[in-house]
């Protein structure tokens, strides 16, 4: 062939084939080779799960180089946008899609593509990346903020405008210091909460116990001067609500009173501040959200009675607890029995425990709360320990704790502050109580083993009771206004009693905190021990009081302390311990640590449903149990979204 003829059949050739083809994902990477095309335009965006974006108009290739409409919308970033809302609970939705939709839709502007601003992207991530870990899924490529977002001075804009915008509105038609007197979903509900804790950002934080066995993540909000921390003496206080799925009530007043004390506290309200800044608080208003979303598809006002009280295990997370009661009875009776602090019985782990009461005993362990209340709903009583009888025989049997006097110091404070709970008619909800003064002890009442309060008081320093705080199970919306109402002095109330007793720090004679003292006083059989630091709180009835500290290898200090009837904050008694001589090897074990490392383990099986080994991996070990969202994509499915750790 002649040479000139060859080599212009050759150009010829190669101008056909083009450039090299293009393999899934490369493109994506900035490994393809593109050739010039004529100048693109803006377009109007047609993708449906992108339709919230604060613009109409983009331009293709978009800033992962998908030249069309219809490749992006067949691709694996498009599908995990469409599905992000399912694999995540709900959680980081919208701000997620709109933020992965500004890069598969960027803006376009006199057919110029402008970026999306990395603050915003950082601020998405810092928010959503913990949800990502959860079901063991790397944060998307395509998300990469230092990547494909700009800083303001590049020029940028937020892509989250559009719903900010429909934030601004709705809070201007609902002030924050306004509440909302509805039920809340599981979304509802993990929406307002974050929405509190951005407010009062500078008083408050949420974060997240544990997750249910649907995988809800179970929130509490916290308040204090300084979230997030625990400070020297600061007693710490939690309730609880919606153990039972079906008892709504309690879980929309722990809403209300996270928005009250966050807008008391912006307003000024002195007896809020006073609470804040010295009490760091925990609400968890439910710990049963795959119960209350069962409960919540009948509706408010025509639940049954037992339609979603249990947990998606068809587990009542009330008598799932340890039953430490029984060793208790049996431990009293023996000299030198251990009658407080009592280990969890290796036998429990045996049976079927719910990860919603593992989350919430891990949280017991890692803070050293000192008061606690849980908020039920199917009467109006306040209910305290022991709920389990002493006389196995005696379903209705007046059973004491070694703290009887405090305990109805409690439960009374709280019906005292109820308008309607210590009313002594018997013509009312309530009203088998009126003749007690709307409390009573648990097991008097009817006797069960396995409740969180026993536990809590056993197990811990801490002391528990039940609130029954209305005998509508599910009220109506209209009935959750005069509910609050109600409740709302009482909530406070009973906050405040965490400052009763004394407090103090238990040191050695070089002024370091001594961990692990045990606080006794005489006469009450149930001691309390110092915490990190030395710390301790002891709730105690007024009056006179000897208490002593000691600890392994140091001296035993005894001291007569008197508590006004009225006392503001708790006393402080500190105490000083010499070392003995000879100086004996102690060896302190903490009993809590192979619990810890136990429900961890059993966390884990849960997540596997079966699974030996990676919890978040199919029994065919190939890929995560999500993968199946992405089979539609075929080849293209997405591995960078696959961690490697």
């Amino acid at each position: 062939m002649d040479p000139v003829a060859f080599l212009l059949h050759l150009v010829l050739v190669t101008a056909a084939q083009g450039a090299p083809r293009c393999e899934p994902g490369d493109r994506a990477l900035g490994r393809c080779q593109v050739k010039d095309e004529e100048k693109a335009q803006c377009v109007t965006s047609h993708l449906g799960y992108c339709d919230s974006l604060p613009y109409v108009k983009t331009m293709f290739p978009n800033l992962i180089g998908q030249k069309t409409r219809e490749e992006t919308e067949l691709s694996a970033e498009y599908v995990l946008i469409s599905v992000l809302n399912n694999l995540l609970n709900g959680e980081c939705s919208p701000d997620l899609e709109l933020l992965g939709c500004s890069i598969l839709v960027p803006r376009c502007e006199k057919n110029v593509i402008l970026k999306p601003c990395r603050y915003v992207c950082e601020a998405v991530k810092k928010d959503c990346q913990h949800a990502f870990e959860m079901i063991h899924m790397a944060w998307p490529y395509f998300m990469d903020c230092d990547r494909f977002f700009v800083s303001e001075e590049e020029g940028c804009y937020d892509p989250l405008g559009r719903e900010r915008e429909m934030i601004t509105t709705d809070e201007a038609e609902a002030p924050f210091t306004l509440l909302q007197f509805i039920h809340h979903s599981y979304v509802d509900m993990t929406k307002l909460l974050k929405r509190t804790a951005s407010v009062c950002s500078h008083i408050s934080t949420l974060y997240t116990i544990g997750r249910s066995f649907e995988g809800k993540d179970i929130y509490v909000i916290e308040f204090s001067d300084n979230p997030g921390e625990h400070e020297l003496l600061e007693p710490e206080f939690k309730y609880i609500a919606n153990m039972h799925g079906n008892e709504a009530l309690g879980r929309e007043l722990l809403i209300y009173l996270a928005q009250y004390l966050c807008s008391e506290y912006l307003n000024g309200n002195q007896r809020i501040q006073a609470l804040v800044n010295t009490t760091r608080i925990h609400l968890l208003p439910s710990m049963n959200p795959d119960g209350y979303e069962f409960a919540a598809e009948e509706g408010p006002g025509y639940n049954g009675w037992a339609n979603g009280r249990v947990n998606a295990q068809s587990l009542d997370l009330n008598r799932n607890f340890p039953d430490l009661t029984s060793i208790f009875y049996r431990e009293r009776r023996r000299r030198g029995g251990r009658v407080d602090h009592i280990p969890i019985p290796r036998s429990y782990w045996n049976g079927k425990t719910a990860p919603e009461t593992r989350a919430v005993i891990k949280w017991m362990k890692k803070i050293p709360f000192v008061l606690s209340a849980s908020l039920h709903g199917g009467d109006l009583v306040a209910s305290y320990p022991f709920d389990l009888s002493r006389h196995p025989s005696e379903n209705k049997f007046f059973s004491p704790t070694p703290d009887e006097k405090m305990f109805k110091i409690l439960a009374r404070t709280y019906a005292d502050a109820h308008p309607r709970m210590s009313d002594p008619s018997e013509y009312r909800c309530g009203g088998n109580f009126g003749d007690k003064g709307g409390i009573i002890n648990g097991a008097q009442w009817y006797s069960f083993s396995g409740g969180m309060d026993d536990f809590t008081y056993l197990h811990t320093n801490c002391f528990g009771i039940t609130l029954e705080i209305g005998c509508e199970k599910f009220p109506v919306s209209d009935d959750l206004y005069p509910a609050w109402q109600e409740n709302k002095e009482a909530l406070l109330t009973y906050m405040e009693l965490v400052h009763r007793g004394i407090k103090g720090i238990v040191r050695d004679e070089g002024g370091r905190g001594i961990q692990g003292a045990r606080i006794s006083v005489r006469g009450i059989r149930h001691d309390i021990f110092s915490v990190a630091n030395g710390e301790y709180w002891r709730l105690l009835p007024s009056g006179t009081h000897f208490v002593s500290a000691q600890a392994p290898g140091h001296s035993r200090v005894l001291k007569k302390i008197f508590l006004p009837a009225r006392m503001k904050e708790a006393g402080r008694v500190d105490f000083i311990l010499q070392r003995l001589e000879p100086d004996p090897v102690d060896v302190l074990v903490d009993e809590g640590v192979d619990d810890l490392d136990l429900m961890e383990h059993l966390d884990n099986i849960d997540h596997r449903r079966g699974e030996p080994d990676d919890e978040y991996f199919s029994p065919q070990r190939e890929k995560p149990w999500w993968w199946s969202f992405f089979v539609v994509i075929g080849d293209n499915a997405p591995v960078w979204l696959l961690r490697e750790d």
